[in-house]
Order: structure tokens, then sequence, then C-alpha cells
């Protein structure tokens, strides 16, 4: 699966908001959005007027590079969402949230999305006890997501679980510090889901 490997502090500059994108960095001085408060580029400290296209665009793009997804990728789960029962902005943003990298960033395991998604590749973590090393995997009510045995040592693992005592876990997710797993308690209401975007903006976007 193909994923972009470039520059990221870029993206919350050009979405005019912090995406926390680079973990411990976006809460330290270093953080380029607080630094350089414009989109990159020549033209960046001119904003110009946004049309309503414009404003759809950057609202799909928000979510996008929040969690990380190439846009093929991106369009198949909104596809999905759009063939489910009950509100398709809504039911788009709880089949992104069920992602397992997603959830090893919730639990407080990764600094980042993307840091997640590397660790969940290398088999650092197991859902109900087997070995999965798939980041698009969505998780079901019930399951519990674990750190292998022998990851449990790894000082990026360690290191991430103290920085994320900074942010809660959410109501849908409960995390045994001890043991090192977490549980997916339920699907997430869109209201718990800590996330300042518009998705009916991208519901308006993909229906044209």
């Amino acid at each position: 699966m193909a994923r972009y490997t470039g520059p990221v502090c870029r993206f919350c500059r050009r979405e005019n908001m912090k995406l926390y994108l680079k973990g411990d960095r976006c809460h330290s001085d270093k953080c380029s959005y607080e630094r350089r408060n414009h989109p990159p580029g020549q033209h960046g400290q001119s904003r110009g007027k946004v049309s309503d296209y414009g404003l759809q665009l950057r609202e799909k793009q928000k979510i996008r590079r929040t969690y990380g997804l190439l846009e093929k990728q991106y369009r198949s789960y909104f596809k999905e969402a759009d063939r489910q029962k009950g509100v398709t902005g809504a039911n788009f943003l709880i089949l992104l949230e069920r992602r397992l990298d997603n959830s090893v960033y919730r639990f407080g395991f990764a600094h980042s999305r993307q840091q997640a998604r590397q660790m969940v590749r290398h088999s650092h973590f197991l859902v109900n006890g087997r070995k999965v090393n798939i980041p698009s995997y969505l998780l079901k009510p019930g399951d519990v997501v674990s750190v292998r045995e022998k990851s449990r040592k790894l000082a990026l693992i360690s290191e991430a679980m103290e920085a994320s005592q900074r942010r809660e876990v959410p109501a849908w997710l409960e995390l045994d510090k001890s043991s090192f797993e977490g549980t997916f308690k339920a699907l997430p209401h869109r209201e718990e889901i800590p996330l300042a975007v518009h998705e009916q903006l991208v519901v308006e976007f993909y229906s044209k």
C-alpha cells in the first residue's frame, strides 16, 4: 500500500489548524504552525477569498491528512459510509476511527498516527490475542488491542505512553496501562470524536 513519506508540518499550515501529525513536536516551541502561521509557498501570506468548492476541498483534506490516507483509500471509506444507514458524514468518521493504527494512537501507544501505522506494520500489536499487521484493520466493539510481550520493553512505546498523558483516552476506548492493552468498547458517536471538522462539507464535495 502506497503512503506519503514527505514533510507533514506544511499540512497544518496549509489547513490553518493543528493536525498533530508530529507527536511531541506539535506541543513544543518547534511547532511549524506556531512559528509560521500561514500557508507554505511563495504567496502563502496572502490568503485570498475561498469559494464554496474551496471550503469543501479544505475540509476533505483536513480529514484525509489527519488520518494519513491517500485519495483512493479515502474515497473507498466514503463510499462505504454512504452505503451504510444513518448520517453519511458521521458514518465516515466512525469508519476512520475504527482503524487499528488510529486506535493504537488514541490509546497512547504511539506519538502519532504515522508512527502507529509503522508499528502496526512491524507486528508490535495483537488483536484479541492474534497478530495483526494491517493498519487499516477495522476494530469491532469488544476487540482488545494489546502490545506484544516482546515489544513492551521498547523505549518508543513507554515514551509514547508517558507523553500521551496530556491527552485523554476517548470515551469509546478503555485503556489498562499495567497490562499494555486497550479495549474498543463501542462504536463512537460523532459528538465524542475530538475532531474540529465539518464532515458535511465532505459529503457535499463527493456528491457533485
